[in-house]
């Protein structure tokens, strides 16, 4: 499952999994859909950065036939979304977000 974020400064989507993970890190529920105010934005973003800087990813494994590719780390991950918060801020937008469904056509 997807999770698109949306602002007047831009949209990103990633999976569900890493964005409850990175909302719940912002201080907020973690659930899909939600929304943050412009005004609420900064401190929420300071959250982010501080709980990313401190945050201790899983050693990484072992490459395998299965599983050739390197990790990425939370703060990789973080890394769009951090720069729309920061766009939204700037311009005092607000940020929602829900869940992305696929096109059936």
């Amino acid at each position: 499952m997807l999770v698109r974020f949306e602002s007047d400064q831009g949209n990103i989507t990633m999976f569900r999994d890493v964005a409850v993970m990175l909302l719940r890190m912002m201080g907020q529920s973690g659930g899909v859909p939600g929304a943050l105010l412009g005004k609420d934005i900064p401190p929420a973003l300071e959250r982010l950065k501080r709980a990313v800087a401190t945050h201790q990813d899983a050693p990484p494994q072992a490459a395998s036939e299965e599983n050739d590719h390197a990790p990425v780390s939370t703060r990789q991950r973080a890394f769009p979304l951090i720069e729309l918060l920061t766009r939204a801020a700037a311009e005092d937008c607000d940020v929602i977000w829900r869940e992305e469904r696929p096109y059936r056509g």
